[in-house]
């Protein structure tokens, strides 16, 4: 069984929600292990955007301007976003399916704080969260020379985890569990 097959996400942390009206922002923060230098680059060059993001992206991400980003597993949708921010290695911001995008990039030690804002429907933030999550582990697999490659759309819906991990997400994040396939029960 490869890595892949046997990969399930851990608990759910460091996630939270900035409420302001009805705009919901889902913000998290990762611990990685490597410096913000290699983390700007897996944030922005397309080649390893393909590896871990839930989009592609059809110019690197380092300048700001219009961007082509399509959503990964969905063909055809494809989002007409703009970077508006790019200080690299240190901030990104840009928007992807009329939704905003804030990185942040914080040397810590050896390592990185990356910090993600995303405003996101607020019936589906614990997916979000938990879609992000997913992500976040397959980063971190990447930078550190284990790439697994990316587990986006329903094959993260898949996961022996999934279910779990939007629960532990919903409570932390004190929201409902959107009705779909994570609430189904497992067979």
């Amino acid at each position: 069984m490869s890595d892949r097959e046997k990969y399930e996400p851990g608990p759910a942390a460091g996630a939270e929600v900035e409420k302001e009206g009805e705009k919901w922002t889902l913000v998290l923060v990762r611990e990685l292990r490597h410096p913000p230098a290699m983390v700007w680059q897996a944030l922005t060059d397309p080649a390893q955007l393909s590896e871990w993001a839930p989009f592609d992206a059809d110019r690197n991400l380092a300048g700001v301007g219009p961007v082509k980003l399509s959503t990964a597993g969905t063909p055809g949708l494809i989002s007409e976003s703009i970077v508006k921010r790019a200080e690299a290695p240190r901030l990104l911001e840009y928007s992807w399916g009329g939704n905003d995008l804030r990185w942040e990039l914080e040397p810590r030690g050896s390592g990185t704080r990356l910090k993600l804002w995303h405003n996101i429907d607020r019936n589906f933030i614990s997916w979000g969260a938990a879609g992000w999550h997913v992500c976040f582990d397959v980063l971190e697999r990447l930078l550190a020379g284990e790439p697994m490659g990316r587990i986006v759309g329903p094959e993260a819906l898949k996961l022996g985890g999934w279910h779990r991990l939007t629960a532990e997400y919903a409570k932390q994040l004190g929201v409902e569990r959107p009705a779909g396939p994570s609430n189904a029960p497992k067979a």
